[in-house]
């Protein structure tokens, strides 16, 4: 098998074009992502994440641009990236009539890989009390954490992962964190796809947000956060304070109600909350500020981003 030199990205795309009659789903998209490296790739439905990364993993091919995956083109469907690429994708299929381990090892066979692989992974993702369980009974959830024992059973080098969170309970959410924050350590790239932006805040390297097809931010969320100068916001219990009181403060940029409380949006924080602190006291007050949600919505132009 070729491996990609430690110093050589995993992926490499430079201005890659992809249009369905008069829809240009990719509209010239440069951008790498080095080894080792969690890639977020965010944006709205309908903004091109999805073609742009059957692209990369040679599902589709682009009209024009270039496109190298561990130092290797993925069109035309390159059998020799298939081993060291792990996918999962929304709607990933299942041997249904097998159980968690018999569809987990049919897959693992597939690459080579043996029982004590597939004991491991099914481990890693919290499946081994569900292993004999048929795949048809399983709930969402264990079928979405199945689908994603199915792209790492064979220890792949770059990980495709879409929405992998979708269907799991908080608890299960933050376990695969720790899953994938392994996979990272040991060096694996990922390249993951979600709608839980607070997930990619606390996940990812970098994140592109994509919007009509062009990526329009490139950077860590740290980076992103800051630069995007969002307001602090202060939650004050709404019986210690009036919305009338709170706008009278000097550096309150915005007041409103949401729910109990009031809700002071400024770019003076420390100022603000000390004045709060002298008219209504400093107990029950919630500080809250700017996030990548913040950074997201401000480019995409979404009230949401589900």
């Amino acid at each position: 098998m070729t491996q990609a030199r430690p110093d050589e990205p995993a992926i490499v795309l430079e201005d890659v074009r992809k249009r369905y009659g008069d829809v240009q789903a990719v509209a010239g998209i440069s951008l790498t992502v080095g080894r080792g490296e969690f890639f977020g790739v965010l944006g709205p439905n309908g903004a091109g994440k999805t073609t742009l990364i059957e692209i990369v993993e040679g599902l589709r091919e682009a009209d024009s641009g270039s496109v190298s995956v561990l130092g290797l083109p993925p069109w035309p469907r390159n059998m020799a990236l298939l081993p060291r690429l792990g996918v999962q994708t929304q709607s990933s299929a299942f041997f249904t009539r097998l159980t968690a381990r018999e569809h987990l090892s049919t897959v693992a066979a597939l690459y080579g890989v043996g029982r004590q692989g597939v004991e491991r992974t099914l481990s890693m993702v919290g499946l081994l009390g569900q292993a004999d369980i048929r795949v048809e009974v399983l709930s969402g959830g264990q079928r979405q954490r199945l689908a994603i024992a199915s792209a790492l059973v064979h220890g792949p080098e770059l990980i495709f992962l879409d929405e992998p969170t979708a269907a799991l309970d908080p608890q299960a959410r933050r376990d695969l964190w720790k899953v994938l924050r392994a996979l990272k350590g040991e060096g694996r790239t990922i390249v993951y796809t979600t709608h839980h932006l607070d997930e990619a805040e606390a996940l990812c390297d970098r994140v592109a947000i994509v919007v009509a097809g062009s990526v329009v931010a490139l950077d860590s969320p740290g980076r992103l956060v800051g630069a995007a100068k969002a307001p602090t916001r202060l939650l004050v219990p709404a019986d210690r304070i009036t919305v009338e009181r709170a706008e009278r403060i000097e550096g309150a940029d915005r007041v409103c109600v949401e729910g109990d409380s009031v809700v002071i949006e400024t770019r003076a924080a420390g100022p603000v909350l000390a004045a709060v602190g002298e008219v209504a006291g400093l107990d029950g007050v919630r500080t809250r500020t700017a996030t990548l949600e913040d950074v997201y919505l401000e480019l995409t132009g979404s009230e949401q981003h589900a």
